[in-house]
């Protein structure tokens, strides 16, 4: 027995009236026995129903979802049912089938597994007239873009863009904004209705903040935004900064870039990430934004000196991070649920031992105190070494215990000889950060907090200095600690307030 054939001809209407439709779709179109159309709105349509063309469009299902993946999805459901209900149909869209159409991509998608033959037919394609009539040289680069779905990370301001399928004034908001992400308000954009079509043809040139208050948007809209040639616009994009080092580091760089190595920069590293530290406590967004991005520039340097022996690049690091950070949270991209921090931390946990053990790492006969990164701080290093310590159940069960220990280590520095002292305050100092853990205070925040306390107290001293003209050399220790409670009665009242 013959099995059935069910065949979908897809065929494009092209950007223009009919006078543009090549014949042999033209002949398609009139020789159907079952055609549908996505939308009437289209000049060629008019001009098929005054010829007397039977049609049928899908226009009332946009009436009826919120989603243009809702209306896509049921319009290709619905041809693959009328194909096998009638054997071969014919689908006409705007434009060239195979451009800027999603309805077809689910029919291409589907088409194997719903036993239906797909037959693309053709059409001039709409980014035609829109390059002739705006003369654009596509081998410059464009993007071409779906103003329905379109986000603010698939701009690449140095291209040409096009975005269609801004079919109205909300459309055009949603992809003004998305702009606005890439571009300044004032940048200038198209907006090209029925390109090629006479009488209808309608093209403007407005600012961006201004991009959503045209009237004619339709299924035939079009924005265009020119490639930005401003530094200022450039300097956002992150391969601008990629090139930018790479140059630097390049022969006709500049030389001290180029004699950098590892080892060179290393303390430049620690010192960036202190100054970040320091715009946090400061709650200084401005000092904080101009601080992180001196971190990253040291980051991209360490990025580029291992681009530049063969190991790795810094497009590499980010995709590590990004591949770690879906990884290590699979009960946001996965399957598994975190309700509280804790049981979030216990997944993070749980698939960095897996990790270890993809890279044939024993844990079992690593040290339970290993992990922790050598060069921290000695407070910030001790706080971590109890923490690791005290999950293997090495830990103090009452605070009391906590406060006799650093009790004891105090009387004992008091004890201590010259040569044993340093020991003596290292045991203390440890005792204490130990008191901190028990707390649940970080010590080198809370160290921090008085240091800055101090700061204050001291400045305040040298204010009363200057304000009476002295100097240190004429005051006293019993007046300096008379300022100093002023500064500290000061700050409780801040605090207070």
């Amino acid at each position: 027995m013959e099995q059935t054939t069910y065949k979908i001809a897809v065929v494009g209407l092209g950007a223009g009236d009919l006078e543009q439709l090549p014949y042999g779709i033209y002949r398609t179109i009139r020789q159907a026995k079952h055609l549908y159309l996505r939308t009437k709105e289209h000049p060629v349509v008019a001009q098929l129903a005054e010829e007397g063309v039977s049609l049928q469009s899908f226009d009332e299902v946009y009436e009826r979802h919120d989603s243009f993946s809702d209306v896509y999805a049921e319009i290709a459901e619905t041809l693959f049912d009328r194909a096998r209900e009638l054997g071969e149909i014919v689908y006409a869209v705007p434009g060239h089938p195979l451009v800027a159409e999603r309805t077809v991509q689910l029919l291409l998608e589907q088409a194997a597994e719903r036993g239906v033959e797909i037959e693309i037919g053709g059409g001039q394609s709409f980014l035609d007239p829109l390059f002739a009539r705006l003369q654009i040289d596509p081998i410059e680069g464009f993007a071409l873009l779906d103003g329905t779905s379109m986000q603010s990370s698939q701009v690449s301001p140095g291209l040409h863009t096009i975005i269609a399928q801004v079919y109205d004034a909300f459309i055009a908001s949603e992809v003004k904004l998305s702009l606005m992400e890439v571009l300044p308000d004032e940048y200038e954009v198209t907006v090209a209705t029925a390109v090629g079509v006479v009488g209808q043809e309608r093209i403007e040139t407005v600012p961006l903040y201004e991009l959503d208050r045209l009237d004619h948007f339709g299924n035939l809209t079009l924005i265009y935004v020119p490639p930005a040639r401003d530094e200022r616009i450039l300097y956002r994009q992150f391969s601008h900064l990629k090139d930018i080092v790479a140059i630097l580091r390049g022969p006709e760089g500049c030389p001290w870039d180029r004699e950098q190595t590892h080892q060179s920069i290393r303390k430049n590293l620690i010192e960036e990430t202190y100054e970040v530290l320091e715009t946090i406590d400061d709650d200084d967004p401005d000092a904080m934004c101009e601080e992180l991005g001196d971190l990253l520039m040291q980051i991209m340097l360490h990025a580029q000196i291992k681009a530049e022996e063969g190991y790795f690049t810094v497009d590499d690091v980010v995709a590590g991070l990004n591949e770690k950070l879906i990884r290590r949270h699979p009960h946001v991209f996965g399957e598994k649920n975190a309700e509280d921090a804790s049981e979030a931390l216990a997944n993070w946990q749980e698939i960095k031992e897996q990790e270890k053990a993809a890279k044939g790492i024993d844990t079992s006969k690593q040290s339970q105190l290993a992990g922790i990164p050598r060069d921290l701080p000695a407070l910030m290093y001790a706080y971590k070494l109890q923490k690791k310590a005290a999950q293997t159940g090495f830990d103090w069960s009452d605070i009391a215990d906590v406060y006799s220990k650093v009790e004891e280590e105090f009387r004992e520095l008091q004890e201590a000889s010259e040569q044993e002292r340093p020991g003596e305050l290292g045991d203390l100092l440890f005792a204490v950060v130990n008191l901190a853990r028990f707390l649940k205070i970080d010590p080198e925040e809370a160290l921090a907090l008085t240091n800055k306390k101090f700061i204050h107290r001291f400045t305040y001293i040298e204010k009363k200095l200057q304000e009476a003209g002295r100097t240190f050399d004429q005051t006293d220790l019993q007046e300096m600690d008379k300022w100093w409670e002023e500064a500290k009665q000061q700050q409780k009242r801040g605090a207070e307030a």
